[in-house]
């Protein structure tokens, strides 16, 4: 990618131009980064209080038995939203889907255990161990440049 500044007195306002051939998923990266959006805001109840959980706490967000949960450092908390729901409000290069019911953060794996045939082991900064599922593998060494 290449970045070009020019300074220009002309302009009272900053101007962004992005010259792509496509719309890549790097393209995007950026121009949510500069939108005016603020962070989505995620909650979660536990111990029958809400609380407003840290994009940067969560280690996977899963779903179980009907119930899409979210795991931090600080514990479980019982999540409202749909898993997709929460996808679309984490960023993409931080956190990926490894299964249909499962979303880990990348800056929160311990190791990548690439020993079983069809599938990843993941082991989580929590101690967690949790697999990707087939469908999701080749996605995931994507990301990870394997």
């Amino acid at each position: 990618m290449q970045l070009e500044v020019k300074i220009d007195r002309s302009f009272i306002e900053p101007k962004v131009i992005i010259l792509t051939a496509s719309m890549t998923e790097d393209v995007n990266i950026i121009l949510n980064k500069l939108s005016d959006q603020a962070p989505q805001i995620i909650s979660g109840s536990k111990d029958n209080k809400i609380e407003v959980i840290e994009q940067a706490d969560l280690i996977r967000i899963y779903a179980s038995s009907g119930k899409v949960f979210a795991a931090t450092h600080k514990g479980e908390y019982a999540l409202r939203l749909r898993l997709y729901e929460i996808e679309e409000r984490l960023p993409p290069h931080q956190f990926v889907r490894i299964s249909n019911s499962e979303i880990i953060n990348l800056k929160k794996v311990n190791n990548f255990d690439l020993s079983f045939t069809g599938t990843i082991c993941i082991k989580l900064a929590n101690g967690t161990i949790t697999y990707v599922s087939r469908r999701y593998v080749s996605k995931l060494k994507k990301i990870l440049g394997i």
